[in-house]
């Protein structure tokens, strides 16, 4: 396989390797007075690299890169995420000329979906409100899985963000892969290529290698 296609290949109860110079940052969520999150920031670009491995034991002393601990520790890396696509899994919410989707099983519970006084699955039900419908929406494409989308009255393909093709780590969370990049499992069976997918790197995650949301559980940190 060409070296410079940009893919992620999942090694066996190992690292991601990422391939064709993916760009890759640190991203840092902003909160509100409330703890609520509310937007990203990037706060560190890496040097690009014709091919990294990045760590998903969640065991390396040197993250987000893989520093070989997987092996000491015995990490079983098993992949269970399945192969399918989203639109066999997604829930359909039908709103004001706007129609909302959810697959709960690829949610890693970032929180941009709620606040305290409402969330898109209750918005989507007043999105007859034009006002609160532009806002369900923000709140959507800030989804870092892509476990929610949307699409308005019409248009028989989802609204995106316009990312271009990077993985952002996130603080103390999963790493944030962007723009369409192919993931492979360690079997060569591809995954859904899609514009937002988040994957584990705490090593803990019931849906390998997809984020389950299990490193809050576990408390896991980047230091």
């Amino acid at each position: 396989m060409d070296e410079d296609q940009v893919r992620i290949e999942v090694q066996t109860n190992g690292p991601y390797l990422v391939h064709g110079r993916v760009p890759l940052s640190r991203r840092r969520t902003v909160r509100s007075e409330h703890d609520e999150p509310m937007t990203t920031k990037t706060t560190h670009r890496f040097r690009a690299r014709q091919t990294m491995a990045l760590c998903r034991c969640g065991g390396s002393t040197h993250k987000p890169f893989c520093d070989g601990t997987h092996a000491t520790i015995g990490f079983d890396g098993t992949e269970s995420a399945p192969t399918d696509d989203y639109d066999s899994r997604a829930k359909t919410y039908s709103g004001t000329n706007v129609t909302v989707r959810d697959d709960r099983s690829i949610c890693e519970h970032a929180g941009f979906c709620g606040n305290q006084h409402s969330n898109v699955w209750k918005m989507v039900h007043g999105s007859d409100d034009s006002v609160l419908r532009a806002h369900m929406m923000a709140m959507i494409e800030r989804c870092p899985s892509g476990a929610l989308t949307y699409r308005v009255e019409g248009d028989d393909s989802d609204l995106e963000p316009d990312y271009g093709t990077a993985i952002a780590v996130t603080d103390n969370g999963p790493l944030f892969v962007m723009g369409g990049v192919p993931v492979v499992r360690s079997d060569g069976a591809a995954f859904e290529a899609r514009n937002r997918v988040t994957l584990c790197r705490c090593g803990q995650s019931a849906n390998k290698p997809l984020c389950d949301g299990s490193h809050r559980q576990a408390m896991f940190t980047d230091s």
